[in-house]
């Protein structure tokens, strides 16, 4: 009788459950949709997207800059790809408000992770997004996790629903949720059978219920049946189902090269992440790799950095094929940047005054870069821009006004979802 419980956010709950949650809203039309990467760990950004060619060796390092397809515009010479497709594409090189938390928090949610903590915390971008706009097809998740298991547990956050309770929260193929999506051996004839049985038990009760509440519950019910029937999001999943040249464009990433305890560079989640924004996923979130580069950096950017060259570019031309990219937002980016002088392990630590980001479609301003740090990278020297000026901008790619929508929190107070606005250069 009770098929297809999820657990969401280790708590308990049914698809049944999920489905009456996400009802208050309605649904959307709509189908603009996030790409969410998250380079746990820190990426160094003077070694990604904002190359100093000109600081002294011990602040340089060891990679050369190599010019794109818009005039003015150079990258990190293990980008060859995706300097062939900066047109289509921006770079944030001046991010500030930067916490210092080795997690995923901020890239999730824009908020800092002590944020509203009495009452739950602020829910992030795909929770908000869940109970604001709902599903686009009942029978896929709007918001989906699926950063793999990390052993530095906050690497593999998807964002947590916050306030809004666990009716919100991501769902993650690779946890308990996904071994609900099958039948376990039950047909669809007996499975239907059992929900005519329930249906004559409940019987009585329709009959003298005055509320209607019944009748509602029939018709969760039946949208927790519209995905333990469908095969969209297993199918979404599956890439066997995709063509090869498809898969073999992304690749796998493989060996996997410096992880210790954080996430394998996984390229072909982002391959599942267009295949799930096709099926109708709103937010997809994933973590790419482990970027916390105390040791051995120059090394690890090769590695990493060649790799997300070759899904990421493969994204960002795929979804520009299918007519997708102006409705897809890719964010890629991590919690902050890494210092300007190397340390005697060939590393580079922890540094929060300035972070970056590459962003590509959403129907963006794309083709340019944002902001400039100054000549060792250290810190803004033009246009600062603040963390949640990025989740304020994939909330206005959704479709949501981040200065007028709200949330209720459980005191009954509106929170807004943000408290920067979009960035103007790219909308």
């Amino acid at each position: 009788m009770k098929i297809g419980a999820l657990a969401m956010g280790g708590v308990g709950f049914t698809l049944a459950d999920l489905m009456r949650a996400e009802a208050a809203t309605g649904q959307s039309n709509s189908h603009k949709a996030v790409i969410n990467i998250f380079l746990a760990g820190g990426a160094p950004h003077q070694d990604m997207w904002d190359i100093k060619r000109d600081a002294p060796s011990e602040v340089r390092g060891e990679f050369q800059a190599i010019k794109t397809n818009v005039p003015g515009i150079e990258i990190c010479e293990v980008f060859p790809k995706l300097a062939g497709l900066m047109d289509k594409a921006a770079i944030i090189r001046s991010l500030v408000g930067c916490s210092g938390g080795h997690d995923a928090v901020q890239c999730m949610s824009g908020w800092r992770p002590n944020d509203l903590k009495s009452i739950g915390g602020r829910p992030a971008v795909g929770a908000a997004v869940s109970k604001l706009l709902g599903p686009v097809d009942a029978s896929v998740p709007p918001n989906i996790g699926l950063a793999a298991p990390t052993r530095h547990v906050p690497w593999s956050d998807s964002g947590t629903s916050g306030f809004l309770g666990a009716a919100y929260a991501p769902f993650k193929p690779d946890g308990p949720g996904m071994k609900n999506m099958t039948l376990g051996g039950i047909t669809l004839d007996r499975l239907a059978d059992r929900r005519k049985l329930l249906s004559e038990i409940d019987t009585l009760r329709r009959d003298i219920d005055v509320t209607g509440t019944m009748a509602g519950m029939d018709a969760f019910g039946q949208r927790a049946l519209d995905v333990l029937t469908s095969s969209k999001l297993v199918d979404a999943l599956d890439l066997t189902k995709e063509d090869p040249k498809v898969v073999e464009r992304y690749g796998d990433g493989k060996p996997y090269q410096f992880q210790y305890d954080g996430s394998p560079t996984v390229n072909d989640q982002l391959l599942i992440a267009r295949r799930l924004v096709e099926a109708g996923a709103r937010v997809v979130s994933l973590s790419y790799g482990r970027w916390d580069s105390h040791s051995k950096n120059f090394d690890l950017v090769r590695d990493h950095g060649s790799k997300l060259d070759q899904c990421l570019s493969a994204l960002i031309q795929d979804l520009d094929e299918r007519g997708m990219l102006d409705d897809v937002t890719v964010v890629v980016w991590g919690e902050f940047g890494r210092t300007p002088k190397i340390n005697a392990n060939a590393g580079r630590d922890h540094w929060t005054q300035v972070n970056s980001a590459f962003l590509a479609g959403g129907g963006m301003r794309t083709g340019q870069v944002i902001g400039a740090t100054n000549r060792l990278g250290e810190e803004p020297s033009e246009r600062p821009v603040h963390m949640q000026e990025v989740v304020a901008t994939m909330y206005r790619n959704l479709g949501l006004d981040t200065s007028s929508t709200t949330l209720i929190d459980p005191t009954g107070r509106p929170q807004f979802l943000v408290d920067h606005d979009p960035i103007g250069e790219l909308v």
